[in-house]
Formats: C-alpha cells, sequence, structure tokens
C-alpha cells in the first residue's frame, strides 16, 4: 500500500516537473532574459540547458551584443561539459565571425584549455589511472595543437589576463610533447628499428633542447649506435652526455653506455 503511494508521487512530481517545463513561454523572451536565464544555468553547472539557452538565445536574437557573447559562452559551457570538440569548433565559429572583437583572447583561450584537456575526460582519466599512462604516452595531437593555442594567444595578446596561465600551460605542454616523443623513440628501440630511433632522439635535441627529455634522448642515440655498431658516433654522445648530465641514471661508471643493460632502464 505505501510503496504504491510512493510510487504515485513520485510519478505525481515528475509530470509536475515535466508540465512545469513545457509550460515555460519563451516566445517574449529578451535577449537579456535568454542570455540571464542561461547564466544561471551555467553557473549552476547545468552546461547542456545553458547551452540549449544561449543557441536559442543566438538563433532569435543573432545581431548585438548577447549573441556574440552566447557564443563564447556556448564555446566554454561545452568545455565544462567535457565536449572538447564542440567548444573547439564554437572558439572557431566565433573567432572567425568576429576577429576584431575584444575578447577574442578569451575564444583562443577556450580553444587552449579544450585541447589541453582532451585526453583529460573520465574514460581518458580513469584508463590512465589504471595503466599508470600519462599524457605523453598517448597521442600528442591534442598537446601540440592546445600549445599553438596558447602560442597565438600569448603572441597576438600578450597583455591579456589568460596569457600568463597560457604560458604556464606551454611550459607544461612542451615537456609532454618531448616526452611522448622519447616514448616513440623507446618504441622503435624496443623493436630494433635504431635508424627510426636515433631520428626521434634527434627531433627532440633540436626541437626542445631546454626540456629533461634531452638526457634520455642522447641515451637513446648512444645505445642505437651501439646497436647498430657505430662505436664513434656512440662515443661521442656518451661524451657529450657525460659532459651535460655527470650524475645521469644512464649513465655506468664501469664503461661506455654501451655495456649497460637497456632493459634494466625500462
Amino acid at each position: 500500500m505505501w510503496h504504491r503511494l510512493i510510487l504515485i508521487l513520485v510519478f505525481g512530481l515528475s509530470a509536475c516537473g515535466l508540465l512545469k517545463e513545457k509550460s515555460v513561454d519563451q516566445s517574449q523572451w529578451s535577449a537579456n532574459k535568454f542570455y540571464s536565464e542561461a547564466k544561471e544555468e551555467l553557473n549552476n553547472g547545468n552546461y547542456a540547458a545553458a547551452i540549449k539557452l544561449f543557441e536559442a538565445l543566438e538563433a532569435r536574437y543573432p545581431y548585438g551584443r548577447y549573441a556574440q557573447q552566447a557564443q563564447l559562452e556556448t564555446a566554454y559551457a561545452y568545455y565544462k561539459d567535457q565536449q572538447q570538440a564542440s567548444a573547439i569548433a564554437a572558439a572557431d565559429r566565433f573567432i572567425q565571425l568576429y576577429p576584431h572583437h575584444p575578447n577574442l583572447d578569451y575564444a583562443y583561450y577556450i580553444k587552449g584549455l579544450a585541447n589541453f584537456h582532451d585526453d583529460l575526460g573520465i574514460l581518458g582519466y580513469i584508463t590512465s589511472k589504471i595503466i599508470n599512462q600519462d599524457m605523453s604516452e598517448r597521442d600528442s595531437k591534442a598537446a601540440r595543437e592546445s600549445f599553438e593555442n596558447f602560442k597565438e594567444l600569448a603572441t597576438r595578446f600578450p597583455r591579456s589576463k589568460y596569457t600568463p596561465d597560457a604560458l604556464k600551460r606551454m611550459a607544461h605542454l612542451v615537456n609532454v610533447v618531448a616526452k611522448s616523443e622519447i616514448y616513440v623513440a623507446r618504441y622503435y628501440m624496443k623493436r630494433k628499428a635504431y635508424v627510426a630511433a636515433v631520428r626521434r632522439a634527434q627531433f627532440v635535441l633540436e626541437e626542445y633542447p631546454q626540456t629533461p627529455a634531452t638526457e634520455e634522448a642522447l641515451y637513446i642515440m648512444a645505445r642505437a649506435y651501439d646497436e647498430m655498431g657505430l662505436t664513434d658516433l656512440r662515443d661521442d654522445v656518451e661524451r657529450v652526455m657525460r659532459k651535460n648530465f655527470p650524475e645521469s641514471e644512464f649513465l655506468s661508471d664501469s664503461g661506455p653506455l654501451g655495456k649497460k643493460s637497456w632493459w634494466k632502464i625500462w
């Protein structure tokens, strides 16, 4: 008896909620009304509802400052809702439509953030925790794009309030991309593709010389040259490594790098 009564009450309340939602008449809403309602949903974390209202605002009032701001807010709402591709698309659309807008820096910032967190969705987060995999061990395409977004922001808008954070993220992303190249070089080494491993390591040294990845890049080159029997090149790289990283964990006190077991390192 009580169970039936509870179910009736639950369904009754749900029906009332649906009726209330359907009864909202937006036909007379002003642009300001749409915007304020959407912002309230956004501030409350109801991102899907906020997106619908912002898009309704733009459709009803396609011109003016509210429509322009709604596009930016839509990009942000998509980003907060972990819909990175949609956030980037919305930001790109704003950049194309309003290339001289005073808030253009924010659009680039949103793009950078969306790409920065591209691997940090729920599934990616759980996967990385389970297999102890960091961002550098996955496809670095998003990291590269994020770096370029932040770089454009910092270059075009050096005085933007978003630039300091963008610069910090760029410093992190450089290390991420460099580490991803090292990960690929390791892959080639394990499969005895020594020439390819050397090329990857050289790329790190040329493009990311100030990152921590350079230490291992030198070691990979030395090991690859040793495996190919190019002892002169191996010894040259080892001398460079010993000079720049005398305390490196990859160095052997007993002899050249070629004498150390590769598989004990990883």
